[in-house]
């Protein structure tokens, strides 16, 4: 069975928001890797939020595409 890390932000929703999950709890939807690094700090995995390194793959795995993928809501 492969590991996973602890959190895993899934792929664009159609509203162009992306489900984060910590230990596959769900925490928010994020509209950006602010939003990302908040619902962490939250959840205790890191603090301050700004010092979350989002692109280690240790911590995050980034789903149906990288941490610069934010879709615009369809209309």
């Amino acid at each position: 069975m492969t590991e996973h890390p602890p959190v895993i932000v899934h792929p664009p929703t159609p509203s162009g928001g992306r489900r984060v999950t910590v230990h596959g709890q769900i925490v928010g939807l994020a509209h950006g890797r602010g939003d990302v690094a908040e619902f962490l700090r939250r959840a205790g995995v890191a603090e301050p939020a700004e010092d979350i390194v989002l692109d280690d793959p240790r911590l995050v795995e980034w789903r149906g595409g990288n941490l610069d993928d934010w879709p615009t809501p369809s209309a």
